[in-house]
């Protein structure tokens, strides 16, 4: 195989993990624990997205005693903490790749 051939099909490779990766992105995956009490939506990637509680979730015994804004906070501070827990692994895991993967060098998905 000559040299343009192999490059050819590099930049086809290229081209297929990207559109992979624009469609993980775009992909929602839902998962719902507890008899649907809680709701956890991630991208195809695994990134947290969202989380949704019901009342039932925070209060089974008597969910009538939770108002909406108790369930609101609460999802909002989980969201928060997941996602700053995400960014965080994320940037750590580019940090440690930075150290492996030469300077220049563009791995779909890897970051």
């Amino acid at each position: 195989m000559n040299l343009a051939n192999m490059m050819k099909q590099a930049q086809q490779v290229q081209k297929r993990l990207q559109d992979a990766q624009t469609e993980l992105s775009n992909t929602e995956i839902t998962a719902q624990a507890g008899n649907n009490a809680v709701t956890v939506i991630c991208d195809g990637h695994g990134k947290f997205k969202s989380i949704k509680l019901t009342k039932q979730a925070i209060n089974p015994e008597n969910p009538d005693s939770v108002d909406e804004e108790s369930v609101e906070m609460l999802e909002e501070l989980i969201s928060s903490a997941m996602k700053q827990a995400t960014a965080e692994a994320n940037k750590k895991m580019k940090d440690k790749m930075n150290g492996i993967v030469p300077a220049g060098i563009n791995i779909p998905g890897l970051f």
